[in-house]
Protein backbone atom coordinates (compact mmCIF):
# COMPACT_ATOMS: atom_id res chain seq x y z
CA UNK A 1 0.00 0.00 0.00
CA UNK A 2 1.20 3.49 -0.78
CA UNK A 3 1.82 5.92 2.05
CA UNK A 4 -0.31 8.81 0.74
CA UNK A 5 -3.54 7.48 2.29
CA UNK A 6 -1.86 6.97 5.68
CA UNK A 7 -0.48 10.48 5.61
CA UNK A 8 -3.79 12.03 4.52
CA UNK A 9 -5.75 10.16 7.20
CA UNK A 10 -3.22 11.12 9.87
CA UNK A 11 -3.30 14.78 8.78
CA UNK A 12 -7.08 14.75 9.16
CA UNK A 13 -6.93 13.24 12.64
CA UNK A 14 -4.32 15.75 13.77
CA UNK A 15 -6.40 18.65 12.38
CA UNK A 16 -9.43 17.39 14.32
CA UNK A 17 -7.34 17.10 17.50
CA UNK A 18 -6.29 20.75 17.20
CA UNK A 19 -9.89 21.80 16.51
CA UNK A 20 -11.18 19.96 19.57
CA UNK A 21 -8.51 21.55 21.75
CA UNK A 22 -9.40 25.12 20.77
CA UNK A 23 -13.12 24.45 21.22
CA UNK A 24 -12.37 23.60 24.86
CA UNK A 25 -11.42 27.23 25.48
CA UNK A 26 -14.70 29.05 26.04
CA UNK A 27 -15.02 32.73 25.22
CA UNK A 28 -15.30 34.68 28.48
CA UNK A 29 -18.21 36.97 29.27
CA UNK A 30 -16.90 40.49 29.37
CA UNK A 31 -14.83 42.72 27.16
CA UNK A 32 -11.73 43.52 29.22
CA UNK A 33 -8.35 41.88 29.43
CA UNK A 34 -9.17 41.10 33.05
CA UNK A 35 -11.99 38.87 31.80
CA UNK A 36 -9.39 36.79 29.96
CA UNK A 37 -7.39 36.01 33.11
CA UNK A 38 -9.40 32.92 34.12
CA UNK A 39 -8.67 31.24 30.78
CA UNK A 40 -4.90 31.91 30.81
CA UNK A 41 -4.07 28.41 32.21
CA UNK A 42 -6.24 26.82 29.51
CA UNK A 43 -4.54 28.90 26.83
CA UNK A 44 -1.07 27.95 28.10
CA UNK A 45 -1.92 24.24 28.01
CA UNK A 46 -3.50 24.68 24.57
CA UNK A 47 -0.35 26.40 23.30
CA UNK A 48 1.91 23.62 24.60
CA UNK A 49 -0.32 20.91 23.15
CA UNK A 50 -0.64 22.78 19.84
CA UNK A 51 3.15 22.86 19.62
CA UNK A 52 3.32 19.13 20.39
CA UNK A 53 0.75 18.31 17.70
CA UNK A 54 2.71 20.51 15.30
CA UNK A 55 5.91 18.67 16.15
CA UNK A 56 4.28 15.28 15.58
CA UNK A 57 2.67 16.48 12.35
CA UNK A 58 5.97 17.85 11.04
CA UNK A 59 7.99 14.76 11.90
CA UNK A 60 5.18 12.47 10.73
CA UNK A 61 5.22 14.25 7.36
CA UNK A 62 8.99 13.83 7.05
CA UNK A 63 8.73 10.20 8.06
CA UNK A 64 6.25 9.34 5.32
CA UNK A 65 8.40 11.08 2.72
CA UNK A 66 11.09 8.47 3.37
CA UNK A 67 8.83 5.42 3.47
CA UNK A 68 8.23 3.41 0.31
CA UNK A 69 5.22 1.35 1.35
CA UNK A 70 3.30 0.19 4.40
CA UNK A 71 1.89 -3.06 5.71
CA UNK A 72 -0.84 -3.87 8.21
CA UNK A 73 1.49 -3.69 11.21
CA UNK A 74 2.61 -0.20 10.23
CA UNK A 75 -1.00 0.90 9.78
CA UNK A 76 -1.89 -0.33 13.26
CA UNK A 77 1.23 1.27 14.73
CA UNK A 78 0.21 4.57 13.14
CA UNK A 79 -3.28 4.22 14.63
CA UNK A 80 -1.65 3.46 17.98
CA UNK A 81 0.23 6.77 17.75
CA UNK A 82 -2.92 8.63 16.71
CA UNK A 83 -4.82 7.09 19.65
CA UNK A 84 -2.42 8.58 22.18
CA UNK A 85 -2.35 11.93 20.40
CA UNK A 86 -6.16 11.95 20.33
CA UNK A 87 -6.13 11.96 24.14
CA UNK A 88 -4.28 15.30 24.20
CA UNK A 89 -7.45 17.43 23.99
CA UNK A 90 -8.83 15.76 27.12
CA UNK A 91 -5.60 15.95 29.12
CA UNK A 92 -4.94 19.48 27.87
CA UNK A 93 -8.38 20.63 29.00
CA UNK A 94 -8.18 18.84 32.34
CA UNK A 95 -4.75 20.27 33.10
CA UNK A 96 -5.77 23.81 32.16
CA UNK A 97 -9.08 23.61 34.00
CA UNK A 98 -7.33 22.53 37.19
CA UNK A 99 -4.44 25.00 36.97
CA UNK A 100 -1.65 22.42 36.55
CA UNK A 101 -2.48 20.31 39.59
CA UNK A 102 -0.75 16.97 40.18
CA UNK A 103 -3.05 14.34 38.66
CA UNK A 104 -3.90 16.24 35.47
CA UNK A 105 -0.20 17.01 34.91
CA UNK A 106 0.69 13.36 35.55
CA UNK A 107 -1.90 12.15 33.05
CA UNK A 108 -0.78 14.75 30.50
CA UNK A 109 2.82 13.57 30.87
CA UNK A 110 1.75 9.93 30.65
CA UNK A 111 -0.07 10.60 27.37
CA UNK A 112 3.02 12.37 26.00
CA UNK A 113 5.16 9.43 27.13
CA UNK A 114 2.87 6.90 25.46
CA UNK A 115 2.75 8.94 22.24
CA UNK A 116 6.54 8.98 22.24
CA UNK A 117 6.68 5.22 22.76
CA UNK A 118 4.09 4.76 19.99
CA UNK A 119 6.32 6.85 17.70
CA UNK A 120 9.28 4.58 18.49
CA UNK A 121 7.20 1.48 17.74
CA UNK A 122 6.02 2.97 14.45
CA UNK A 123 9.56 3.90 13.43
CA UNK A 124 10.89 0.44 14.34
CA UNK A 125 8.21 -1.29 12.29
CA UNK A 126 8.93 0.95 9.32
CA UNK A 127 12.66 0.21 9.57
CA UNK A 128 11.88 -3.50 9.79
CA UNK A 129 9.73 -3.28 6.65
CA UNK A 130 12.15 -1.06 4.70
CA UNK A 131 15.30 -2.92 5.78
CA UNK A 132 18.34 -2.12 7.89
CA UNK A 133 20.17 -0.50 4.98
CA UNK A 134 17.28 1.73 3.90
CA UNK A 135 17.39 5.51 4.02
CA UNK A 136 14.88 5.54 6.86
CA UNK A 137 16.96 3.05 8.87
CA UNK A 138 20.06 5.21 8.47
CA UNK A 139 18.08 8.34 9.36
CA UNK A 140 16.62 6.89 12.55
CA UNK A 141 19.81 5.21 13.74
CA UNK A 142 20.75 7.89 16.29
CA UNK A 143 18.08 7.76 18.99
CA UNK A 144 19.66 10.00 21.64
CA UNK A 145 16.97 12.70 21.41
CA UNK A 146 14.23 10.07 21.60
CA UNK A 147 15.78 8.46 24.69
CA UNK A 148 16.24 11.84 26.40
CA UNK A 149 12.60 12.72 25.64
CA UNK A 150 11.27 9.47 27.08
CA UNK A 151 13.43 9.91 30.18
CA UNK A 152 12.17 13.49 30.68
CA UNK A 153 8.56 12.32 30.29
CA UNK A 154 9.09 9.60 32.91
CA UNK A 155 10.72 12.05 35.31
CA UNK A 156 7.94 14.55 34.62
CA UNK A 157 5.19 12.06 35.42
CA UNK A 158 6.86 11.13 38.72
CA UNK A 159 7.64 14.74 39.66
CA UNK A 160 4.10 15.86 38.88
CA UNK A 161 2.97 14.43 42.21
CA UNK A 162 5.48 16.62 44.06
CA UNK A 163 6.21 19.63 41.83
CA UNK A 164 3.84 19.83 38.83
CA UNK A 165 5.44 23.07 37.62
CA UNK A 166 8.81 21.32 37.25
CA UNK A 167 7.08 18.58 35.28
CA UNK A 168 5.60 21.16 32.92
CA UNK A 169 9.07 22.68 32.52
CA UNK A 170 10.37 19.24 31.54
CA UNK A 171 7.60 18.85 28.96
CA UNK A 172 8.47 22.28 27.57
CA UNK A 173 12.14 21.24 27.32
CA UNK A 174 11.14 18.19 25.27
CA UNK A 175 9.05 20.39 22.99
CA UNK A 176 12.03 22.72 22.52
CA UNK A 177 14.24 19.73 21.67
CA UNK A 178 11.85 18.70 18.91
CA UNK A 179 10.63 22.14 17.77
CA UNK A 180 13.06 22.16 14.88
CA UNK A 181 11.97 19.26 12.66
CA UNK A 182 14.05 16.11 12.90
CA UNK A 183 16.76 16.71 10.30
CA UNK A 184 17.85 13.07 10.19
CA UNK A 185 15.19 12.13 7.68
CA UNK A 186 15.71 15.21 5.48
CA UNK A 187 19.45 14.56 5.37
CA UNK A 188 18.87 10.89 4.55
CA UNK A 189 16.62 11.78 1.62
CA UNK A 190 19.32 14.00 0.09
CA UNK A 191 21.79 11.10 -0.11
Amino acid sequence: MRTSRVEAFSDGVLAIIITIMILEIKVPHGDTFQDLMPIVPKFITYLLSFIYIGIYWNNHHHLWQAVGHVNGKILWANLHLLFWLSLLPFTTGWMGENHFSAYPVALYGFVLLMASIAWVILAQLIVKEEGDTSKIARALKNTTKVKVSILLYCIGVILSFFQPVISIAGFVIVAVLWFIPDKRIEESLKK
